[in-house]
């Protein structure tokens, strides 16, 4: 095998995103992981100037960097390496936060362009307000101010990145209220929309930073939490169905209690993102055939 076709199909199966940049920024690289976490296929990237993409990277203060200072352009300019923190237009429309480590390539001593090295930043590090700002579509549920699919979804997507590389164990919670409908027709929907409002506001007090917990649907909430071995799971699901089930909201003077219908599974080596939901939906809707308020674990 020539070394050539030997490098091409090392860089093609990393996780990370490579792509390299001539000296007029033309996009002459693309490899798999750059497809899998942008959306964009090396047919749509390669050939085309960076401000000619979608791509459209900007930094933490929302800036468009092809704009303001692209620092694979410095990088061509003066050859010095640089890692930073950027967000990247994924081709479904939404913001991803990556982190980007860029250096020089060189032929016979000058510079003929730069490549980058680009894998997804965990979302928990960005403040409500920054994700807002930066993002096409709110990565926030505005009832319930808690993070809402879009943003589960990523950081799903990351966890299941983390596991891959690092062995990083973690477990999906799906969780849904248990007599929804029954609580709107009795009561009204403004109640029930109350319902939804203070589980929120129990669960951010609770969260961890390493976790994620958000509203998925309706009256479904999705949780993604790190663990360390496999019974953590059952525990954690417990603990948040007691949270809940201790939540009450006032109606006439009188306390109506709040129950859940939970379940949890934990990350497995043939495991897609979509594959893990799916377990913890189906063992929530056996957690509903048992007679509701618990979990079911596996």
């Amino acid at each position: 095998m020539k070394s050539e076709t030997l490098y091409l199909n090392i860089i093609n199966h990393l996780r990370d995103g490579v792509y390299f940049v001539d000296k007029d920024r033309r996009v002459q690289f693309w490899n798999h992981a750059a497809e899998e976490l942008t959306g964009y296929t090396a047919d749509e990237i390669i050939g085309k100037a960076c401000a000619e993409t979608m791509l459209n990277h900007i930094d933490e203060e929302g800036r468009p960097l092809c704009i303001v200072g692209c620092p694979l352009f410095s990088t061509i300019v003066d050859g010095e390496q640089r890692t930073a923190r950027v967000f990247v237009r994924h081709k479904d429309g939404h913001r991803i936060p990556i982190i980007v480590n860029i250096f020089p390539i060189y032929e016979e001593g000058a510079i003929v362009g730069a490549v980058e090295v680009f894998t997804r930043d965990t979302p928990t590090v960005y403040e409500d307000n920054l994700i807002s700002t930066l993002t096409n579509n709110a990565m926030y549920d505005e009832m319930t101010g808690l993070p809402n699919r879009r943003y589960l979804e990523s950081f799903l997507n990351y966890s299941m990145d983390n596991y891959a590389r690092f062995g990083k164990k973690f477990a999906v919670l799906m969780a849904d209220v248990d007599d929804f409908s029954a609580f709107n027709n009795n009561y009204g929907h403004e109640l029930g929309d109350t319902v939804l409002k203070n589980i929120g506001a129990s669960i951010r007090k609770s969260i961890r930073q390493s976790d994620l917990f958000g509203r998925w649907g309706g009256e479904e909430f999705l949780g993604v939490y790190s663990i360390a071995q496999e019974e953590d799971a059952a525990l954690i699901a417990e603990k948040l169905r007691q949270l809940i089930m201790n939540t009450e909201v006032v109606h006439m003077g009188e306390a109506l209690g709040v129950s859940v219908s939970i379940g949890i599974a934990t990350v497995q080596p043939d495991d897609t993102a979509k594959s893990i939901v799916n377990r913890a939906d189906e063992l929530m809707y056996q957690s509903k055939e048992n007679g509701k308020n618990r979990v079911t674990a596996q």
